[in-house]
């Protein structure tokens, strides 16, 4: 059985300065209290990995707005203001990738590949500082992999090995991230038994599982 950390707890592991994956899309299939407790802790310095920052007082949008974020890579920014007006005035650094690309170098991060070769970008500010490489003729940009120290995955149920599942479009980035961090922590809704989550509906694994969040009280 996986170790049951509180979400304190679990944000207690993550130093400052650290680089973490959150899986989710505009706070659908975001780890919410997990995120709760690293706005409470305090934590600054950190670079966030993610498809987005939702929006102010949701999701990661609390994470931006606690200021605990130094550094963001991510698919777009549009919905919160509170992220471009840090980044306007110098003290957020955002690094914003197509979201093919991002889950794309991110799943190149978890399965050991060098890089990840993609025509989008190719002509616009993307390209600037990096290499273009070609390929039987056709220029393709070269992206480097991203892994993270810590990835944080919302699921719909774990079992108590740490087998995941997730609930439709809640899924996003998340079984990709966690291929993807030297540790993962993985917040259900339901931790159940064994034998509960059908094997073909298992889309984490629990090899790649380190902790589970406890259960909602």
């Amino acid at each position: 059985m996986k170790k049951v950390l509180s979400p304190g707890a679990a944000a207690e592991l993550v130093p400052d300065g650290a680089r973490i994956m959150v899986g989710g899309f505009m706070g659908v299939g975001t780890p919410r209290r997990i995120i709760d407790a690293l706005v409470a802790s305090g934590k600054r310095g950190l670079t966030l990995i993610a498809n987005d920052t939702a929006m102010p007082g949701r999701g990661l949008g609390k994470l931006i707005s606690a200021k605990a974020v130094r550094r963001l890579i991510v698919s777009h920014i549009g919905l919160n203001p509170e992220t471009q007006k840090q980044m306007n005035e110098g003290t957020l650094e955002v690094e914003l990738m197509p979201q093919g690309t991002l889950v794309e170098c991110i799943r190149a991060g978890g399965m050991g590949l060098g890089a990840v070769v993609t025509p989008t970008g190719l002509g616009t500010g993307l390209e600037e500082g990096k290499r273009v490489i070609d390929v039987d003729g056709k220029n393709f940009l070269l992206e480097l992999p991203i892994r993270a120290d810590f990835a944080f995955i919302a699921a719909r149920q774990s079992d108590y090995l740490g087998n995941l599942d997730y609930s439709l479009t809640a899924q996003n980035f998340n079984p990709i991230m966690a291929m993807a961090a030297g540790t993962v922590i993985a917040e259900p809704e339901h931790i159940v038994p064994v034998g509960v989550i059908p094997p073909d509906a298992v889309r984490t694994p629990a090899a790649l599982v380190d902790h589970l969040v406890e259960r909602p009280q």
